[in-house]
């Protein structure tokens, strides 16, 4: 599946990776697609959450390798 935009927020402990989550979706128009990496072991619980209280569509997460994550969100419409 391809993505408009990505962010790498390897490194970053909870809150961070889901702030900059929500900070880049305002920026994207609607229905734009969000690549977020991460190996915060919160961020497994933290970004199917934030998708489901502010509307936006989780349609994957993949794990990349040993701790890395990646989340696809569509922004809500």
């Amino acid at each position: 599946m391809e993505w408009d935009d990505e962010i790498d927020a390897t490194g970053l402990l909870c809150p961070l990776p889901v702030l900059r989550a929500r900070k880049r979706l305002l920026a994207l128009p609607p229905g734009a697609v969000l690549r977020l990496l991460a190996d915060d072991p919160a961020a497994v619980v933290d970004v199917p959450h934030f998708c489901a209280e502010q509307g936006h569509a989780l349609l994957a997460e993949t794990r990349l390798d040993g701790r890395r994550r990646a989340w696809l969100i569509r922004r809500r419409a």
